[in-house]
């Protein structure tokens, strides 16, 4: 049965730079990159291909040796230019030079109702094998799903409320039977529910219609479009159990996999942020190269900017000739902050520059101005100091998680205190916020990853 959850924490960040609905098609990149680093815990990859070989969309080009039948794949079809290594020649990006026009590896057909007939064995064995495997996300942890675990449930969140996220509705318009066919086939790998979280203020117009999924709605401020938080709502995950998270992106590519038979990578993102001079969707391949998007579309020198493929809250840097993220549907641009501002920590507004402090204007100017939208930079406005015990984390965070304490655990590697304390239940998305308004300026994210690994190491 359907529920409305209201959330009373939570912070909304009103960046200046939203996309308008304007969707761009005739730009496009040339070369395009899939990283082995975009996905958590993955230490023994295994590249597939080689510099000269040529590869079709939907190509296998490096697996997990923890992980062997899952296959990440090539997104176009091209000649792989170069595979970059880093330290023990751990690849970075495997970089493909694209087709004009794309050839793709061809994988058997379903209609709706054959989708519906296939064993569960079925479904997973085309999945792994062709490349949309990866949109599927297992907590606790985080990590590629692996496709011997069974979940309790499957989760899939229609809405995004993090800094300038994409309109889900612009992303998935048109998509609606490659949708229900993902839905069919999702509903094959649990023997529970496949829940959609929805946004009761404003629902997707594209994602109520779907069948076979069990709808909730949430409202509030962010986090309330987190996965993780709906997770806890709905199906508190406990140790031992697992479940599995989709974002509707990843559900319409598993869908076309089974209608069209092949691996289709087509995305749209939203390219945001204050210093984006056209701040609009462009629609391109996942691990697309973001010059031809960024150059003449800047305010000012890439080297003033900070670029993000994500969100300011949990993106990744990268310069103007990276690569958009595998699970990344927005790009942000914002102003550094390489100055010195002296007492900047106590003041809501930087003395040289027009932005706020991060850490205090913001929370108090939004309430005065809860419409007013803001350009942030990336100045801390003050050094690390000691991890302090506020109790601000929860007035956030909607979970029933003492932050504070588990990242403490995590720091001391106290394996009994981090499950005790719901390491099982968050990753890094969940506490990006908490980092935002940290006082301390602790890196909380990173600290909570390590500890996730060191109990997958333990």
């Amino acid at each position: 049965m359907s529920k409305t959850i209201k959330l009373k924490q939570g912070f909304d960040i009103r960046l200046k730079g939203k996309a308008s609905e304007n969707l761009v098609q005739d730009i496009s990149a040339s070369v395009y990159a899939l990283k082995p680093t975009d996905f958590h815990h993955i230490t023994r990859p295994k590249v597939l291909v080689k510099e000269g070989d040529r590869v079709k969309a939907g190509t296998p080009i490096f697996f997990d040796k923890q992980n062997p039948s899952v296959m990440l794949a090539a997104p176009v079809s091209g000649e792989v230019i170069e595979v970059k290594r880093g330290e023990r020649r751990f690849p970075l990006e495997i970089k493909i030079l694209a087709d004009k026009t794309l050839e793709y590896e061809q994988h058997p057909t379903y209609n709706l109702e054959q989708i519906s007939k296939l064993s569960r064995q079925e479904v997973t064995d085309l999945m792994t094998k062709s490349g949309v495997w990866a949109n599927i996300i297992e907590r606790p942890f985080g990590l590629i799903a692996h496709p011997e675990h069974t979940p309790k449930a499957i989760f899939i969140s229609g809405f995004d409320t993090s800094p300038l996220a994409p309109d889900y509705d612009l992303l998935l318009r048109g998509e609606e039977v490659a949708l229900q066919a993902g839905i069919e086939a999702l509903r094959k790998l649990t023997d529970g529910k496949v829940y959609l979280s929805l946004s009761a203020k404003k629902p997707s117009k594209v994602l109520e219609g779907l069948q076979g999924v069990e709808i909730n709605y949430f409202e509030g401020k962010h986090p309330a479009g987190n996965v993780g938080v709906h997770i806890h709502h709905l199906a508190p995950l406990t140790k031992g159990e697992y479940v599995w998270t989709v974002h509707p992106y990843g559900v319409a590519q598993i869908g076309k996999l089974f209608l069209k038979g092949i691996y289709d990578a087509t995305t749209i993102f939203a390219l945001t942020g204050p210093e984006v001079a056209s701040p609009q969707y462009y629609k391109t391949y996942r691990g697309a190269q973001l010059r031809p998007f960024l150059k003449d579309n800047l305010t000012r020198d890439e080297h003033e900017l900070r670029i993000i493929s994500g969100n300011v809250l949990t993106g990744e840097k990268v310069n103007i000739d990276g690569f958009l993220g595998f699970y990344h549907h927005q790009v942000t641009v914002i102003p550094e902050g390489n100055y010195y501002d002296f007492m900047g920590w106590i003041l809501p507004i930087s003395k040289t520059s027009t932005s706020l402090s991060f850490h205090k204007g913001l929370g108090m100017l939004s309430a005065l101005f809860p419409k007013k939208e803001y350009v942030l930079d990336t100045n801390y406005h003050g050094e690390e100091r000691p991890f302090v015990q506020t109790g601000i984390y929860e007035k956030v965070l909607p979970m029933d998680i003492y932050v504070e304490f588990l990242l403490k655990a995590c720091l001391a590697n106290d394996l009994d205190n981090m499950e005790a304390l719901g390491i099982y239940e968050v990753i890094e998305e969940d506490i990006a916020l908490c980092e935002f308004i940290d006082p301390s300026k602790q890196k909380m994210q990173k600290t909570l990853r390590d500890g996730i690994e060191t109990l997958l190491n333990s």
